[in-house]
C-alpha cells in the first residue's frame, strides 16, 4: 500500500468514525438531544466553565446549603450544566427505575412512571401536579397512560423551554403544561389539583417539608400524593468513612442540599397535615438493580468522553461541558457504590392523602 493510499484510508476511517460518533451514536435514547448541540443550558458558551467552577465553590462553603434562599439558584445553575447531557446520554426521563428482565431501558422506565399515575387513580379530567418535571418525559408517559391533564414546575427555563418542545412533537400539549417556578413557593391556588407526584425531584429540597407543605396546599382535600425520595437506608453508617464518602460525592455531584434517611420520610409527610397511605423502597428485592444501567454505560461514557473532549476542541461544544460530564461520570461511580453496599436508595415511595377535612398539622 503506498503513501496515498495509506492516507487516503485513514482519512475515510477518521471520517467514519467522526459521523458514527456523532450522527449515529450522538442521539440521546429518546432522540433529543445530539452532541454537536450540547450545551449549558440557559448559560452562555463562554461562562459554562465558570459556572462549573461556581458550583462546586456552594460546597466549600456548607453553611449556605441549609439556607433555603441559596439553594434554589445552585440547582438551577446546576440543571443547566447537565441537562442536554442527561438528555443525550439518558433520554428524557431524568430517574431510576428497577431493572426489568426481557425489557429494555426506556420501557422499564416507562412501566415505572405509568405505575405512579395507577397509584393515584388518575383518569381523564383529572389535573395533576408534576413537582420537579425536568423535560418532562414522566409527564409524557403519565398523561399518554391515563389521559389526564399534567402540569409540570421545574426552576430551569431551559428545561421548560426543552418540554414544552417535546411536548409538542409528541402531540400531548393539550395534556401537558409546563411552569418555571420554585416548587416550594408554587405559582397555584389551593386546593387546584387532583393529584400530585414528585420523581427523584424533591432531594433538592432544603428542608422536605416545605415542599410537602406545599403540594398539600394545593391538592384538594382526599386527593393523593406520591413521591420517589432519595434516602439513606438503614443499612448507612454515619461513622464508616467509606459510607460518608459515598454519600457525600452524591450528595456533590447532584446538587443536594443533604440526604435524608429514610425513617424521617413518612414523619415529614404527617408535620405538615398528610395522611400516609403507603411507604415502600420500590429497590428492594425482588426489583433488579437500579444501578446496573450505570454499570453498563461505562462503555458509552468513554465513547462520549472522548466525542466530547473532540467537540470542545473543535469549539463546537462549550469547554466547560467536558468538566461537567467527567464529573456526572465519577458521581455515576458513587451512585453504584451507594448502590451494591444498600445503603442509598433513590426510589424510596411514600404514597400520602389530604385529609378530606383539613387537620392541624402535628408540628402545630
Amino acid at each position: 500500500m503506498d503513501a496515498l493510499t495509506l492516507f487516503y484510508t485513514a482519512s475515510l476511517v477518521v471520517v467514519g468514525g467522526l459521523f458514527w460518533f456523532v450522527c449515529v451514536l450522538g442521539p440521546a435514547e429518546q432522540k433529543g438531544k445530539r452532541a454537536v448541540h450540547l450545551s449549558g443550558g440557559s448559560i452562555s458558551a463562554e461562562k459554562v466553565q465558570d459556572k462549573y467552577k461556581q458550583y462546586w465553590s456552594f460546597f466549600r462553603r456548607p453553611k449556605e446549603i441549609e439556607t433555603a434562599d441559596k439553594v434554589p439558584a445552585f440547582v438551577d445553575t446546576f440543571y443547566n450544566l447537565v441537562t442536554d447531557i442527561y438528555e443525550w446520554g439518558w433520554g428524557q426521563s431524568f430517574h431510576f427505575s428497577p431493572a426489568i428482565p426481557g425489557k429494555s431501558h426506556r420501557d422499564a422506565t416507562r412501566l415505572h412512571e405509568e405505575m405512579v399515575a395507577d397509584l393515584l387513580g388518575m383518569a381523564p379530567g383529572h389535573r395533576v401536579l408534576d413537582a420537579g418535571c425536568g423535560v418532562g418525559g414522566p409527564m409524557r408517559a403519565i398523561a399518554a397512560h391515563s389521559g389526564s391533564n399534567v402540569v409540570g414546575i421545574t426552576i430551569n427555563e431551559y428545561q421548560v423551554n426543552r418540554a414544552r418542545i417535546h411536548n409538542k412533537k409528541a402531540k400531548l400539549d393539550a395534556q401537558c403544561d409546563v411552569v418555571c417556578g420554585n416548587f416550594l413557593q408554587m405559582p397555584f391556588d389551593e386546593n387546584s389539583f387532583d393529584g400530585a407526584y414528585s420523581i427523584e425531584a424533591t432531594c433538592h429540597a432544603p428542608k422536605l417539608e416545605e415542599v410537602y407543605g406545599e403540594i398539600f396546599r394545593v391538592l384538594k382535600p382526599g386527593c393523593l400524593y406520591v413521591s420517589h425520595e432519595w434516602v439513606t437506608t438503614e443499612l448507612y453508617r454515619g461513622d464508616d468513612p467509606e459510607h460518608v464518602e459515598i454519600i457525600q460525592g452524591i450528595e456533590r455531584g447532584n446538587a443536594l442540599p443533604g440526604l435524608r434517611s429514610y425513617d424521617q420520610i413518612a414523619k415529614m409527610a404527617r408535620e405538615v397535615g398528610f395522611e400516609v397511605v403507603k411507604e415502600m423502597d420500590l429497590a428492594k428485592p425482588p426489583a433488579n438493580p437500579w444501578w446496573s444501567r450505570l454499570k453498563m454505560g461505562r462503555i458509552a461514557y468513554w465513547r462520549n468522553h472522548i466525542l466530547i473532549v473532540v467537540l470542545a476542541f473543535l469549539g463546537i461544544a462549550p469547554k466547560g461541558v467536558v468538566d461537567v460530564h467527567e464529573m456526572l461520570f465519577k458521581t455515576a461511580d458513587y451512585l453504584v457504590r451507594g448502590g451494591d453496599t444498600g445503603i442509598f436508595t433513590p426510589m424510596h415511595m411514600i404514597l400520602c392523602r389530604k385529609p378530606e377535612k383539613n387537620k392541624t398539622p402535628a408540628s402545630a
